[in-house]
Formats: structure tokens, C-alpha cells, sequence
């Protein structure tokens, strides 16, 4: 299963990493980073279906759901 918001299709993102030393000697190579996304396991109970799922969602995505209400977003993202 990859490691990806079921709402925003957040995942990881690959940036690179950078030294102070690299200023002062114009030449100091530094390896790319893996940068992950917030996400977290949640259980999201939509009253309008009376059911309860889990999804894999990032902290943005809490805050659409708290915002607009769950089955509004879900529907719009298409996972329910």
C-alpha cells in the first residue's frame, strides 16, 4: 500500500540537503533527502452513511474534513 493521502494525494517528495560549509568552499556535495508527508490513521465516523472506515489521511486533510464535514470531502475526493 503506498504511503498516500486517500483526500489530498499527498506522499513524499525528494529535496536536497544543504550544508553551511557549502557556502564557504563553493564544492561540498550533499545527498538527497526524503522528505515525508504528515500523514496519519484515522477512523472517520460519516453520520450520513452510519459507518465508520479508516483511511490514511494527512493532517491537511483533517483540517478540509473538520472544516466541511467528512462526507462531503470524501465524496468529492470519490472514496466513499
Amino acid at each position: 500500500m503506498a504511503k498516500e493521502c486517500a483526500i489530498t494525494g499527498k506522499s513524499s517528495l525528494t529535496g536536497g540537503r544543504y550544508s553551511n560549509r557549502t557556502r564557504a568552499t563553493q564544492y561540498n556535495p550533499t545527498v538527497k533527502v526524503r522528505r515525508k508527508a504528515n500523514l496519519q490513521k484515522r477512523k472517520i465516523f460519516i453520520p450520513e452513511l452510519n459507518k465508520t472506515i479508516t483511511l490514511t489521511v494527512s493532517a491537511r486533510a483533517l483540517k478540509t474534513i473538520g472544516k466541511r464535514g467528512a462526507y462531503a470531502t470524501l465524496k468529492k475526493a470519490g472514496v466513499v
